[in-house]
């Protein structure tokens, strides 16, 4: 399902135009984008959560050339299923 047929379906489980569903959407996406920038964790209960992790700085290697180059630490996005999500999914 890629943003556009989410929007759709969001549009049609809230009985709302597909305008109003891309502005709530984006709105949701928006926020939690914005929550992880600046370091926070968004907690959906039954869900999951989103956060950041850290990853240190380590050595890689070029596959073309075989050369040791090294990769610079970086912050990530992880996200953690909750349970409710987790045992829908395996039913």
């Amino acid at each position: 399902m890629n943003k556009t047929e989410l929007i759709a379906e969001v549009a049609k489980k809230c009985g709302m135009s597909k305008k109003d569903a891309e502005k709530a959407v984006t709105a949701t996406f928006d926020t939690v984008t914005d929550a992880l920038g600046k370091g926070d964790k968004v907690q959906l209960v039954g869900f999951g959560g989103f956060e950041t992790k850290k990853r240190e700085a380590r050595m890689g290697r070029n596959p073309k050339t075989k050369e040791a180059i090294e990769i610079p630490a970086t912050v990530v996005p992880v996200f953690k299923a909750g349970k409710a999500l987790k045992d829908k999914i395996s039913k």
